[in-house]
């Protein structure tokens, strides 16, 4: 990421993306909240990658460089927050229930419409009853472990690489470790160590994510499962399910 933008205030409101479009590194300085109400978001730091479908949003703290990228017909909605509700000096993946995605939906909307700058009493006060609702339920949401970091340690990196090009690589991690020139036990340290997680959850994790974005880009779930790695469609739509709390099928239709 270069050229890195400064915006004193994280904007609020809608902003549809095109399959493949996003919006290059920046940073600001109030909080944000991200969310696709349609399509699948992925927001990258210099500390890894946060996906999002459409039960998810993204909050990223203040001054921290990211970028976003669209997957899919992308209806992006944006929330700057001065305070921080969640107490989060990190990015997190949250789950968005019903009621919640309303909230944002309605709100972001609002900011569309209103003219607050012409001291419309009103159009403030009820902006900020739905802010206050908002909060509150953002409060309560469930922060969810799909994250996909990135590795330092070069001999790590070598073997992500490989299985960020190609997901459904089979090969285990001795193989792997063979021949990015080192052990199995290191690299299961490493993982540990730089990823948070063991291996095989990185390789779900990793899995998961291409999966996403192929689902966002109308790929068949059958075709998903199998360029993941998956040994069939099946057990791909298991290991969704329980990822995310519906199927890939309705990954886009919810």
């Amino acid at each position: 990421m270069t050229e890195i933008r400064h915006l004193p205030e994280a904007p609020t409101g809608r902003r549809p993306l095109a399959p493949g479009s996003g919006i290059d590194a920046h940073r600001h300085d109030t909080h944000q909240i991200v969310y696709a109400c349609r399509g699948v978001l992925s927001v990258t730091t210099g500390s890894g990658t946060w996906v999002a479908p459409a039960n998810r949003a993204i909050w990223v703290p203040a001054g921290t460089v990211h970028e976003h990228r669209a997957h899919g017909d992308t209806d992006l909605r944006l929330i700057g927050l001065t305070g921080n509700p969640l107490g989060l000096d990190r990015p997190a993946v949250l789950a968005v229930g019903p009621l919640l995605r309303e909230l944002i939906i309605a709100y972001t909307d609002d900011a569309e419409s209103g003219d607050p700058a012409q001291g419309d009493a009103k159009y403030r006060g009820e902006r900020g009853r739905l802010l206050a609702v908002l909060l509150d339920q953002l409060k309560h949401a469930p922060e969810q472990p799909f994250h996909l970091p990135t590795a330092d340690d070069p001999r790590l990196a070598a073997v992500c690489a490989i299985l960020h090009r190609d997901p459904a690589d089979p090969r285990t991690l001795t193989q792997l470790a063979a021949q990015a020139g080192t052990s199995d036990r290191t690299l299961a340290r490493l993982c540990r160590r730089e990823l948070g997680m063991s291996f095989p959850q990185w390789r779900t994790q990793l899995r998961l994510h291409h999966a996403l974005l192929l689902l966002a880009d109308g790929v068949p779930v059958t075709a998903v499962a199998h360029r993941c790695g998956w040994a069939s469609a099946s057990a791909f739509i298991d290991v969704f399910r329980r990822a995310f709390g519906y199927t890939p099928g309705q990954a886009f239709t919810l």
